[in-house]
């Protein structure tokens, strides 16, 4: 059962930043291959993190003995077919957010792992951060009593610059835009520390409309979201609001507003550079004046390092192979990854119809 892992890593962006240094910090995991496109990419890769299998093909990296599970961060539109690739192969994966281009193909991932029995987990880093696991403790506690409001904004200048280069990001057909970037996050946390949703009603904005192309300079359309505003109703009647955007410079950053009959919850950061470092949380009972909560050590990180997104993406990993351990995806799997994606999709009908719009039962569905 303390067998280590053999995972290969597929994306080199985000995986050199946060999953290679992950797989190969954390005691259970070893990183074996590592896949680019480009043959002289992937072997410059291998070896500059000492890895010992570089491909550019993924069907030879799947093929490989060594691996037994793929961790993959390649933009969205290559999520489907990599996924399924490596769930028809039979490994494990772990998956970036958002899960697919749409929920069909969300769907359709989740059902083939089901098929093959092998166990997935979605990068849904806030689960694993103390400030929020705290704030999860105390609403299942009870600490705010009924609640009347929810309340979020996620407020960064990542692409505030309209001289930003055009790439993926501005592309809707390719998974871009601030729904799937942070949206994806929000629906998860969403249905994990309240209750899922009933009906919403959406507006995706594109206010820079063209960035320069990296190579010619030329100004290129733009027609992914970098702002959303949602209205939501939860299935306990709960009515939430959300405002996320990626082009507010000076934003105030990532809060979470909570408010009942009995008390406030307040989570936030305003650290403009990391979206994991920086969260605090403040609480108030019975209209006292709003005081900071210790975060109990149980909590806290063993070890947090310079990029905080490496902390919580190696408790993700924790999770991940405890569920293999176990034969179990545990959540956030690929179901968890599903119901952040219908939300998504049925956000792009909202704002196409202009109109509120009914969420399926995720029990029927």
């Amino acid at each position: 059962m303390a067998d280590s892992l053999g995972v290969a890593v597929v994306g080199t962006g985000f995986g050199q930043k946060i999953h290679i240094p992950g797989l190969q910090i954390h005691h259970r995991t070893e990183v074996v291959a590592v896949y680019h496109r480009d043959p002289a990419q992937a072997e410059a890769i291998a070896q500059a993190h000492q890895i010992p299998y570089a491909c550019s093909q993924l069907a030879d990296l799947v093929q490989l003995p060594a691996v037994q599970a793929v961790s993959i961060s390649t933009p969205p539109f290559l999520h489907y077919e990599m996924a399924q690739a490596v769930l028809q192969a039979g490994k494990h994966l772990l998956l970036e957010k958002p899960t697919a281009l749409n929920v069909n193909e969300a769907t359709a991932l989740y059902q083939l792992a089901q098929t093959q029995g092998v166990i997935t987990i979605m990068d849904f880093e806030f689960r694993f951060v103390p400030a929020w696991q705290r704030l999860a403790e105390l609403l299942a506690a009870g600490y705010v009593g009924q609640k009347r409001l929810i309340k979020v904004d996620w407020l960064v200048s990542s692409r505030a610059d309209a001289t930003r280069p055009w790439n993926w990001y501005a592309r809707k057909d390719q998974g871009g835009g601030v729904l799937g970037a942070i949206g994806s996050h929000f629906f998860d946390y969403l249905a994990w520390l309240f209750a899922p949703v009933k009906r919403l009603c959406g507006q995706l904005s594109t206010t820079i409309p063209t960035r320069p192309d990296p190579t010619t300079g030329e100004l290129k359309p733009v027609d992914a979201d970098d702002t959303c505003l949602l209205m939501l109703e939860l299935t306990d009647g709960t009515p939430c609001q959300a405002c996320l955007s990626a082009v507010t410079y000076r934003g105030r950053g990532h809060w979470l507003e909570i408010y009942g009959d009995r008390g406030t919850l307040i989570l936030g950061s305003d650290n403009p550079s990391d979206y994991v470092h920086g969260f605090k949380l403040w609480g108030s009972q019975q209209g006292e004046p709003l005081v900071e909560l210790d975060m109990p050590q149980r909590l806290e990180f063993p070890q947090t390092y310079a990029d905080g997104r490496l902390a919580p993406f190696i408790r993700v990993v924790d999770r991940w192979v405890e569920g293999i351990d176990r034969g179990v995806s545990l959540s956030p799997s690929l179901q968890e990854g599903v119901y952040s994606q219908l939300l998504m999709d049925l956000t792009h009908r909202s704002s196409q119809s202009g109109s509120w719009v009914n969420v399926p039962d995720p029990q029927k569905g």
